[in-house]
């Protein structure tokens, strides 16, 4: 059977998400969504959250991991991931039976150090981020041919951190069945990918939030307020230039 996939979305748990699981279940089953990767930033899904699951959809537990060569998704991580080093990270995630995947190789940067120093360690790698093109417009692009040079599985999700951007990146597996084991041989055996870019203001309202829940001063506002102008001034060209 074929199953649709958003492999990387944040919850509230995060310091810059806003969604509750439920909320995220919920644009998940209007997205067409079996099931979707809620990866918080260096943050775990509470074990009882994680038992109690997500209406009609598959919930995968994992995390988005701060490490010397930039962020690395963990996926079937229900415990926390301590180091900080690449290696070491990955070296957690695969001892709890999970999935190491670079995100967003090339959002920041055209230099591929960052992939290359990666991809003797990691299972794969996002070739599709929807908010990865905000800065470098062909990071995408530049994953997808990384891995196609380096033999790597290629995934895709979302990245988001409101409703409005879940399903904006899909992973498609064909699966036995809607399960974790499953889904997990489905994801390692090959996945095919598609999306559509995010709205850069959709980023300036997880900002937002970051301020919000860190009682951010006033300066931080100012500085926010001059982002978001430029994040509606983006999706405003964009918008004409389509």
């Amino acid at each position: 059977m074929e199953i649709r996939l958003d492999m990387h979305i944040h919850s509230y748990h995060s310091p810059d998400g806003v969604m509750t699981l439920s909320e995220i279940a919920a644009r998940a089953r209007e997205a067409g969504l079996h099931g979707v990767a809620v990866c918080d930033h260096d943050h775990t899904l509470p074990a009882d959250e994680y038992r109690a699951g997500l209406p009609g959809v598959l919930l995968i537990p994992g995390v988005e991991v701060s490490t010397d060569a930039g962020h690395l998704l963990g996926w079937f991580v229900t415990e926390p991931v301590g180091a900080r080093t690449l290696p070491g990270a990955v070296a957690e995630i695969h001892a709890q039976g999970g999935i190491a995947v670079l995100a967003h190789p090339f959002e920041h940067t055209k230099r591929r150090d960052r992939a290359e120093y990666a991809a003797e360690y990691v299972d794969g790698i996002e070739v599709w981020n929807s908010r990865a093109e905000r800065k470098i417009r062909d990071a995408n692009a530049r994953a997808a041919e990384f891995a196609s040079a380096h033999g790597l599985r290629g995934f895709a999700g979302s990245d988001a951190h409101t409703p409005r951007e879940i399903g904006n990146g899909v992973t498609i597996v064909q699966a036995d069945a809607l399960t974790p084991g499953a889904v997990k041989a489905a994801l390692l055996a090959g996945a095919r990918t598609e999306g559509r870019r995010s709205k850069a203001v959709w980023t300036a309202a997880s900002q937002y939030a970051r301020r919000r829940k860190s009682g951010a001063g006033p300066l931080s506002y100012c500085k926010w307020a001059a982002f978001a102008v430029k994040c509606v001034f983006d999706d405003f060209i964009g918008g004409v230039s389509k």
